[in-house]
């Protein structure tokens, strides 16, 4: 059961970054959707992103700390120049379009995190409410 729940929050947080604008192919879009689903599981690694998040993911994918966050930063400002401004809107309350600088790379995973989070316990609760 735990495996068809962590691959459908790995399809959820897919779903949400290409909806949003990140690239596939980009090594940025790999970092992201890692640090995403390792602040589903721990918002604490949010808060320490350099200390962490990032150490983590470089570990993983066996590279550096710096060329992550640098990939991350990339994949957030072509998403922020080219994604769906209404889904940036609904999901950080600003977009591009106002004039706004795009958001920080902690900041970023956090709402794509919390969204996530916030969209299971929704479906948790209307599974146990019917059934």
């Amino acid at each position: 059961m735990q495996e068809k729940d962590d691959k459908k929050i790995e399809q959820m947080v897919s779903n949400m970054m290409l909806d949003i604008g990140v690239p596939a192919h980009l090594k940025g879009y790999r970092y992201v959707r890692t640090a995403v689903l390792m602040a589903e599981e721990d918002m604490k690694v949010v808060g320490s992103v350099t200390k962490l998040l990032y150490p983590e993911i470089a570990k993983r994918y066996n590279t550096t700390d710096g060329k992550v966050e640098r990939a991350i930063r990339n994949a957030i400002e072509i998403s922020w120049e080219r994604g769906n401004k209404k889904t940036f809107e609904g999901l950080f309350g600003y977009c591009c379009e106002n004039g706004n600088a795009r958001p920080t790379n902690s900041e970023y995973i956090a709402v794509i995190a919390d969204t996530i989070r916030i969209q299971l316990n929704a479906e948790k609760k209307e599974k146990d409410s019917t059934g």
